[in-house]
């Protein structure tokens, strides 16, 4: 990278203090997305600057890139928070290990690692190499150093320093509000906060640093010129396919026997699950979480196999194929097994973010095992990781494209209008409270809602009125930094409702705080958590 170092170190460092203007005291909000934004803007000028354009399909990247940042700042839910945190910096991370080569989409999990390790390595070294390596080709070359440069700049500032001293105190004897604000700008410099502006500066530098190793790793060392196992295996197939085919066809065997035991339930409904003896509630539990091991473990056990097995023939390859091809496809019967079993557990328990969560990641994990069926058919089994990645950011994707808080008070709410009157369970509004601000809107709609039963309309607005309660408990307001779409849209949507609620009332007088309504009835302000 030919670029000036001056020049590097002024743009990190200034996404160093940037960070620090962002989120020092700041709640997370829209400021994540405006510092991964302006590390990618800063690191695309620098590299296309020295030259080095990114590959094309590195570019592709991006979109994904802007909709999880997006994310960040729109949607409030924990998980959907915390995937759109992680495939954020996943994108960043690709971007920066396979600008130049653009490979990054034939990765497996060594190269995953590998790179990762590199990358980690480049943020540590490359920054101090860098300089030296400019200073000496400097020295040969007989160019001034970039020391010797600076040197106007700090003498500059050291003659400017008294000159700005002195017509600041004219002006702040001349204006009131500006002596004012002087004033505060010394006293936050005074001792007292010695510690804390060290600290601060110490990580303005960290980050600064790392965030140059990260754009130096870019610049040279994203070609992507040789991925893990590429040309030849890394471990060469050592197995017999005899011993494979046994291992395949018993494994095979035994999910046809489960399977076949299955069907009477997939037809039979509730009629055989009474006639075991189990109810709704232990017949959905009971295996779900084994089902979902049991096809992860499968799925690792196949690919391990055909990376490993020797296959000298087109018939042997045909076999192994074949039973790859019935492994998975009983596979998926299983995970429909379980994916019946969540369905009858949400029908009568009503859904929770765990119950959502795995909903959505059983129709991705059941695309992924299609798509392996495809892959080994094809013989493109290093398209795994790649199909793994896929899955993952759909996955990801999916959450905030469904709103998951908002789905599960759409989805409670429906389930207790059908539910009929001789039926025990009833709305559960106190899991509401346990929900973020992204079910507020939706809970204000139901709310609205003039066809709801009396009973449900009390309950989400004794729910509404807990909700407005604890939000108000907090009179901070919040800096332009921490702006959040999920929470400016609950404050709309309650300033809607603010009249509708007047005939709540809010008793305070301990813990947990409680709310009477219209009819009488107290509901209490404190979650009910359930899986």
């Amino acid at each position: 990278m030919k670029t000036n170092p001056t020049k590097l170190w002024i743009f990190v460092f200034a996404l160093g203090w940037l960070f620090d203007f962002l989120f020092w005291k700041m709640k997370p909000g829209v400021n994540f997305a405006i510092f991964a934004t302006a590390c990618l803007v800063v690191a695309f000028y620098l590299l296309l600057s020295d030259g080095l354009r990114p590959n094309r399909a590195s570019l592709m990247l991006i979109p994904l890139f802007g909709f999880f940042a997006a994310v960040t700042f729109i949607r409030a839910e924990p998980m959907t928070t915390f995937l759109a945190y992680t495939f954020t910096l996943l994108t960043m991370t690709l971007l920066a290990v396979s600008y130049l080569g653009g490979r990054w989409f034939q990765y497996t999990f060594l190269d995953y690692a590998g790179k990762s390790l590199q990358l980690f390595g480049s943020m540590i070294a490359r920054p101090l190499t860098f300089t030296t390596n400019v200073r000496k080709e400097q020295a040969e070359a007989g160019v001034q150093n970039s020391r010797q440069n600076i040197l106007p700049i700090v003498r500059g500032i050291l003659i400017a320093l008294p000159v700005v001293a002195v017509f600041a105190s004219l002006l702040a004897s001349a204006d009131v509000v500006f002596g004012q604000r002087l004033e505060d700008l010394v006293n936050w410099f005074k001792l007292d906060n010695l510690p804390e502006l060290i600290f601060r500066f110490v990580y303005i530098v960290v980050i600064g640093y790392a965030l140059a190793g990260v754009i130096l790793h870019a610049a040279t060392q994203s070609t992507d010129e040789k991925l893990s196992n590429a040309d030849k295996p890394l471990i060469p197939p050592f197995l017999g396919n005899v011993e494979a085919t046994i291992v395949l066809g018993s494994v095979v065997a035994l999910f046809a026997a489960f399977v076949v035991i299955q069907f009477q339930y997939f037809f039979g409904g509730v009629t055989n699950i009474h006639v075991e003896g189990y109810t709704y509630a232990e017949y959905a539990r009971r295996g779900f979480g084994e089902l979902v091991t049991v096809a992860f473990f499968a799925l690792l056990m196949l690919m391990s196999l055909s990376g490993v097995t020797k296959r000298e023939t087109e018939a042997q390859r045909r076999l192994f194929s074949g039973l790859g091809v019935t492994l998975v496809a009983l596979l998926l019967v299983m995970l429909f097994s379980a994916f019946k079993r969540l369905m009858l557990y949400e029908e009568v328990y009503g859904f929770s973010r765990l119950r959502t969560y795995t909903h959505v990641f059983l129709i991705w994990i059941g695309l992924l095992l299609v798509v392996t069926i495809a892959l080994e058919i094809l013989r493109k089994e290093r398209m795994f990781t790649f199909a793994m990645l896929i899955a993952s950011l759909g996955f990801a994707a999916s959450l905030p494209i469904l709103n998951v808080d908002a789905f599960i008070v759409r989805q409670n709410i429906q389930r207790e209008i059908y539910t009929t009157a001789d039926d025990t369970e009833r709305l559960d509004a106190q899991y509401f409270l346990d929900l973020s601000d992204d079910a507020v809107p939706e809970l204000v709609a139901a709310y609205q809602n003039p066809s709801l039963p009396d009973s449900v309309h009390e309950k989400i607005g004794a729910s509404l009125v807990c909700i407005r309660h604890e939000r108000g408990m907090d009179e901070s307001e919040p800096a332009w930094q921490s702006f959040h779409f999920s929470t400016f849209n609950a404050d709309r949507a309650l300033a809607l409702v603010k009249d509708g609620l007047k005939d709540f009332e809010v008793y305070d007088g301990g813990y947990p705080v409680e709310v009477t309504t219209p009819s009488g009835e107290e509901f209490p302000c404190s979650p009910y958590y359930y899986d």
